[in-house]
């Protein structure tokens, strides 16, 4: 006698909230996790609303021959968005971008603007050295904690 799998459970009114949010927000996407079901919403694309379950951490090798590129997020100068909006690299259109690679930066020098909810806000260099890679488009959307500058 063999149990037929049961098929996963899709929260209909949980995606529905998620997508009003989405549509209220401005966001593109949106995820969250609870009791290991995730859901993710996201807009534009062929992206569709879908659940399933985390995925387990691929292994890490240990020991690399060959140089890998270093993730950005992983650097220890990275700077990252504090928060969700448009980023600009410069106070207006058309004027001079407040940093350029291999800009010399001082803590609390302003990298960049981050628009959200019509308010321009800051983005300071937390330590001073110099810019290696600026890792943002000006006008465009950025994510809570996605990185935007690395310093060294």
């Amino acid at each position: 006698m063999s149990k037929t799998p049961k098929a996963p459970f899709v929260d209909r009114e949980l995606i529905r909230e998620l997508t009003k949010l989405l549509e209220e927000t401005g966001l593109t996407e949106i995820e969250i996790e609870q009791n290991g079901q995730r859901v993710r919403v996201a807009r534009g694309g062929a992206a569709t609303p879908a659940t399933a379950r985390a995925p387990a951490p691929a292994p890490q090798p240990v020991a690399q021959s060959v140089a890998a590129p270093l993730d950005p997020a992983k650097h220890p100068g990275v700077v990252t968005s504090p928060m969700v909006g448009t980023a600009y690299a410069a106070p207006e259109p058309g004027a001079k971008p407040f940093i350029d690679i291999g800009a010399r930066v001082k803590a609390g020098d302003t990298l960049l603007v981050v628009e959200a909810m019509k308010t321009m806000n800051r983005i300071p260099a937390p330590r001073a050295g110099t810019v290696i890679q600026i890792l943002f488009q000006d006008g465009q959307p950025v994510e809570f904690g996605q990185p935007l500058v690395i310093i060294e």
